[in-house]
């Protein structure tokens, strides 16, 4: 099946204007209000006997419109996608030097979750219609690939691939990590999904990620820090008692996560 075009609809802030930022938005709203029509239809007509014709009709558009948006009626379903995308890379592009790249990828995924948490009602009438389309589930396995791709890239990015060497595995965890960190995004999101998406489903994801970062996290580099630099938290022992020191601009999660393991080292 083909994959999702990637349709650029976040500007960088260079180039970001009053005028490109509103077209965006109205691009946005005219995606999710074809996605909503074809939602609709698909479940009181079946996804089969829905035609494209019929989406644009719901939606008061004509069918020019609807391919202006969208390449057939699957994509529909999906209207944020493209823009989500954008922004998880954004967040890669801006990371801070100090931060682990596995803390970013981790960062960068939760824009997919909030995009589905932002929308529970939608969220859970699409992830049961995928459950019934076989069509529209490999459409969203799409997606999640082209996520994936991207945090593995970032990854390893940090890494040299082609110097690899005997006892060097930071490119085999880059990509295990990267679709570890993928697969407890899913995981969760179906769970919370499931559930009529109640709960608190971004502390459920922090929690998922953590043993993530405990698993993969301690065996990939040391983020990208320099040579000399001061690290963003460190944990020193003076008997009994555990002093931490960290720089102003350290994680918080990162902070208590070196914490945590001197903690378990101690014990």
């Amino acid at each position: 099946m083909s994959q999702p075009a990637r349709t650029p609809s976040t500007d960088s802030p260079e180039t970001s204007t009053p005028g490109t930022r509103r077209a965006a938005a109205q691009r946005l709203k005219m995606r999710r209000e074809l996605s909503a029509a074809a939602m609709e239809l698909f479940a009181t007509k079946g996804y089969e006997a829905t035609t494209v014709d019929e989406i644009a009709a719901a939606a008061g558009v004509a069918r020019r419109t609807f391919f202006r948006h969208f390449r057939s009626k699957e994509e529909a379903i999906f209207p944020d996608h493209d823009d989500t995308l954008v922004r998880a890379e954004a967040v890669l592009d801006a990371a801070p030097q100090h931060e682990h790249p596995l803390d970013t990828v981790c960062r960068g995924i939760k824009e997919v979750m909030r995009m589905y948490a932002a929308s529970p009602t939608v969220a859970v009438a699409r992830y049961r219609l995928t459950r019934e389309v076989p069509t529209l589930r490999e459409a969203e396995i799409a997606s999640v690939a082209r996520y994936e791709r991207l945090f593995t890239r970032y990854l390893l990015g940090h890494f040299d691939e082609g110097a690899h060497r005997e006892g060097d595995d930071d490119p085999l965890l880059a990509e295990v990590a990267a679709s570890a960190v993928v697969t407890a995004h899913n995981h969760v999101l179906r769970r919370w999904l499931r559930a009529g998406a109640e709960g608190d489903v971004e502390a459920q994801l922090d929690h998922a990620f953590e043993i993530v970062r405990e698993t993969f996290g301690s065996g990939i580099g040391a983020g990208r820090s320099s040579a000399g630099e001061t690290p963003p938290a460190a944990v020193s022992r003076e008997g009994e008692v555990l002093v931490a020191v960290a720089r102003t601009d350290a994680p918080l999660d990162e902070v208590m996560r070196t914490i945590r393991k001197a903690i378990k080292d101690r014990n």
